[in-house]
């Protein structure tokens, strides 16, 4: 069995990208592509393990979709708009190819469009794990970006039912009764408790859900999707959400090994696999003003262009849905799958580095900005508070409740979730929306009047960006940090910060409170 040494193979490029301060994936791509042309392992079952990461991935996307969001202007109009402008462009460049490197071969008319459709995609699987690292998964920019997404999803689903080789079977139909299984699904749910009996139930309607679309002639991931929507805004369907996130990964990892079993192309496909991945610079500008006309911030717009930066991985389907239905030539996938992979390695680094981008160009940016903005994206003001809490999950809004009793009237929090910000107003609790790690927000936030900042969001990673950016932007008060490991605590404490360690002093703060009720 060579199935483990792929994936110490996957694990030792990871480490060395993640060395060298670039995202794990893009070892994965690496090692896909070594594997694949050394012919290690099955390539079936590679790909076989890929499509359940595709399937947890919608799945997940699914629990934490508002359907509310996708009818929001820049949304569906933004992900409209923008196949309308790249589709053409990129059908007119592929048909140019003979001109603009000679030598390659002329592409038929149909095949062009063919594959400009597959190409006006961009990776849900590359934007959901880049917003999951840097703890943005309930940012607008995020949802904005994951809506479009989604509208592109169903523009490519769409596409696969209606060049399916079978029509959906007319029980596709009952389909329609499927919101009649929400308080079904809901109550398993809720006896699923909290162990591996959640996760299991969670894959077996992610799975079953898929295979159920299968079944009736439709995508299997459109079937993940809506059951996904079909648990979301249930109690539990945070916790099971965060329960398997880790298995997402670990079978996304498969997803892009995967890319890399398409096999190599030939040097002309290279080139043209070169030109189809220089293309791709115009996405994240088209984007950019897009978002600007619909009155988001140019910060807002950057961070959606810059995350929508690459192919995608439904491309690949589509054009596999194509040559399967000799629409398109074989030699084409592999070719698009090369240029997926340059699109990623491109993408990468303007993703990580994107809050440094925006700091350096954020005085000429906003000079492109509408004079009236959208609601959600106007300033919030943080009153007369001295302290500041930066994340209102179990951690912070516990540190609140405690300050609050020693400093009434001084405290407020900031959440990333404007739903969440609103249902903590209404029970009370002074919060307002926003996003500790958006430099703009904090220009605004008056910090001279803050005398101490906690800090305590989704990761390490996104907790250290934004100590860095409260110090760059001179900030003179105290700033406290909840961290989970020593070596993370020890970073903090290099910077000058005050850090809690969760599981170090649980200890200690579980019998504080066993004191206090016993005095």
């Amino acid at each position: 069995m060579i199935e483990p040494i792929i994936v110490g193979l996957a694990f030792v490029a990871g480490l060395g990208f993640r060395r060298v301060g670039m995202p794990p994936l893009l070892g994965y791509l690496v090692a896909g592509f070594l594997a694949g042309g050394l012919q290690l392992g099955d390539a079936e079952v590679i790909h076989a393990l890929s499509e359940v990461g595709i399937i947890l991935l919608l799945f997940t996307i699914g629990l934490k979709l508002n359907l509310r969001e996708l009818l929001a202007p820049q949304v569906w109009a933004t992900a409209s708009l923008h196949t309308a402008i790249v589709v053409p462009l990129t059908a007119g460049m592929l048909l140019s190819l003979p001109w603009l490197l000679p030598g390659v071969a002329e592409v038929e008319t149909s095949v062009a469009w063919m594959l400009a459709f597959a190409l006006s995609f961009s990776s849900t699987v590359f934007a959901v794990k880049i917003f999951d690292e840097r703890g943005e998964g309930a940012a607008l920019h995020a949802k904005i970006a994951i809506g479009i997404l989604i509208v592109q999803d169903i523009f490519a689903v769409s596409y696969l039912v209606l060049s399916a080789e079978h029509a959906p079977s007319p029980w596709a139909f009952a389909l329609l009764g499927l919101p009649l299984l929400r308080p079904l699904l809901a109550y398993f749910l809720k006896q699923a408790g909290h162990g591996e009996l959640l996760v299991l139930f969670g894959i077996a309607v992610a799975l079953g859900s898929a295979e159920l679309f299968e079944m009736l002639h439709l995508e299997g991931g459109l079937g993940a999707l809506l059951f996904g929507v079909l648990l979301s805004n249930i109690s539990k369907s945070v916790e099971l959400y965060k329960n398997l996130i880790n298995f997402k990964d670990i079978f996304l990892t498969a997803f892009f090994l995967s890319i890399g079993y398409s096999g190599l192309p030939s040097g002309e496909m290279l080139l043209v696999a070169g030109a189809i991945g220089l293309l791709i610079f115009l996405r994240p500008l088209i984007y950019f003003l897009l978002l600007l006309t619909f009155r988001l911030r140019a910060r807002t717009s950057l961070l959606v262009g810059l995350s929508l930066f690459n192919y995608s991985e439904f491309g690949l389907i589509v054009a596999a849905m194509a040559v399967k239905g000799g629409q398109l030539p074989a030699v084409w996938l592999t070719t698009l799958a090369v240029a997926m992979a340059l699109s990623l390695f491109v993408a990468v680094p303007f993703n990580t580095h994107v809050h440094l981008l925006y700091g350096r160009l954020a005085s000429r940016l906003q000079k492109l900005e509408r004079s009236e903005l959208l609601i959600q994206e106007r300033p919030v003001d943080l009153g007369d508070a001295e302290i500041v809490i930066f994340g209102m999950g179990r951690i912070g809004s516990g540190a609140y409740d405690y300050l609050s009793q020693h400093y009434p009237n001084k405290i407020v929090g900031v959440e990333e979730s404007a739903d969440k910000a609103l249902k903590l107003r209404l029970s009370g609790v002074s919060c307002v929306p926003g996003d500790a790690s958006d430099r703009d927000f904090l220009e605004r936030a008056d910090l001279h009047k803050r005398k101490t900042v906690l800090v305590s969001l989704t990761n390490h990673s996104e907790n250290i960006d934004v100590v860095k950016m409260l110090q760059h932007l001179d900030y003179k008060g105290k700033i406290a940090v909840v961290s989970r490991f020593p070596d993370q605590q020890e970073e903090l404490i290099s910077l000058g910060c005050i850090t809690f360690n969760l599981y170090a002093e649980a200890g200690h703060g579980f019998a504080e409170r066993v004191m206090e009720e016993m005095s």
